[in-house]
């Protein structure tokens, strides 16, 4: 079996990983040339990419990643499994899956299946990738959806052991679908429906969104009525049943739950309803980085001007080095806008917007600890006077106490 995946990254790459692995040789798509060069010399900064095994897989052959689309040729899966991020107006932003579909239909030479894994709203599959891709006058394609599931940094949940859902267009796709994914995934449920199918991810990460945004407006009150949303958390978290912890933060970040909820928003609002559980969650976790700096400057006595505060990890995550959508960015802008000086360390971003990572220091006033990967060295803060505030989304302490 020969497989293209589409789109090399976290998720792309996660893919063709596990299907290579399993005996399939896959082909690694991007239109990103130095993610290749990068990829095809054994090389990326995804967590969970065993960098030995790249190596070896690329060595036999069985995973090739290319920018040239002629090594698709052949293929009998076509995996989409590109960004859908939202547009400067926080709407959804498909324009890498139209051009996927559209080089499908224009350019590639026999028939196959086209799965997405793209995350984007109910109808997506039926109702823009396959009106595009059927225009081809080259081939005749099926089509399945199976939208992804993976967690960068999560080292218990992989690409194998999380299940799997999938859902056809035809008894035959959702067939073939099934079977391809199989081979390398130890569960995968069939979804009535691919309307279902792409519903159901979407649905995932806006029950996580809502949640996020309760547990923020419950830290806000809880400091309010003068009591910790944490121990609060904790004690709840006791009860057995009915009950899932969830920790307050400056916001969400990556790319699903900040996004995926606004797909929903999005298509509800097409059909004449106002998701507004949905829209206040999200107008909520976008505010909290406001409230965190007003917070900030409360407790440095009023006033920012002149106050250098760093910043303890900026991805949006602990331990990966994506910063797409994260929240420490408007975190720096709403503390900069308040006349702070601002810097910040990170070992795994390095570099971002034309800033650089500067090494942990206890000539500031205050320290905020935001991401706190695993290869953070705190000793220069613990072995110091400096002031630190814990902003990170858990429950684990580092030595200082939770700001929410």
């Amino acid at each position: 079996m020969k497989v293209t995946i589409f789109g090399q990254g976290y998720v792309g790459l996660t893919l063709a990983i596990g299907a290579a692995n399993s005996g399939i040789e896959v082909v690694g798509f991007d239109v990103n040339k130095e993610l290749i060069t990068n990829l095809s010399n054994s090389k990326t900064d995804i967590p969970g990419i065993d960098l030995t095994k790249l190596r070896t897989l690329i060595a036999k052959r069985s995973y090739t990643p290319t920018f040239d689309f002629e090594l698709s040729q052949g293929s009998e899966i076509l995996v989409i499994a590109v960004p859908t991020p939202l547009d400067s107006n926080r709407n959804p932003d498909l324009e890498a899956l139209k051009n996927v579909s559209e080089l499908i239909a224009t350019e590639f030479k026999s028939n196959a299946l086209v799965v997405n894994e793209s995350t984007s709203y109910p109808g997506t599959l039926r109702n823009f990738i396959k009106p595009i891709i059927d225009g081809s006058k080259l081939a005749k394609f099926q089509f399945a959806s199976a939208p992804e599931r993976v967690d960068p940094g999560n080292s218990a949940w992989t690409l194998q052991n999380t299940p799997r859902v999938v859902s056809g267009l035809t008894e035959e796709s959702t067939s073939l679908a099934i079977n391809f994914y199989s081979k390398f995934c130890d569960e995968v449920h069939r979804a009535p429906s691919v309307e279902i199918a792409e519903a159901s991810k979407i649905f995932e990460n806006t029950f996580r969104q809502i949640n996020i945004a309760l547990v923020n407006e419950f830290s806000v009150i809880a400091s309010s009525l003068g009591f910790s949303a944490y121990d609060a958390i904790q004690v709840a978290a006791t009860k057995p049943f009915g009950f899932m912890p969830f920790y307050p933060s400056i916001g969400v970040g990556g790319h699903c739950i900040p996004v995926d909820p606004s797909y929903l928003s999005y298509v509800s609002e097409k059909v004449g309803i106002e998701a507004k559980f949905i829209n206040l969650a999200n107008l909520t976790n976008l505010n909290m980085a406001r409230h965190v700096a007003f917070k900030v400057k409360e407790l440095l006595g009023g006033s920012l001007k002149g106050k250098k505060i760093q910043i303890l990890g900026i991805a949006y995550k602990a331990d990966v080095s994506d910063m797409r959508e994260a929240p420490s960015i408007r975190l720096i802008q709403e503390l900069r806008f308040m006349n702070a000086e601002v810097i910040w360390h990170d070992p795994l971003v390095k570099e971002h917007s034309g800033e650089k990572s500067t090494e942990l220091s206890a000539n500031i006033d205050l320290g905020l600890i935001v991401s706190p990967h695993k290869e953070i060295d705190l000793s220069t803060w613990m072995n110091s006077n400096v002031k630190v505030f814990d902003l990170s989304p858990n429950k684990n302490s580092y030595g200082w106490p939770k700001l929410l």
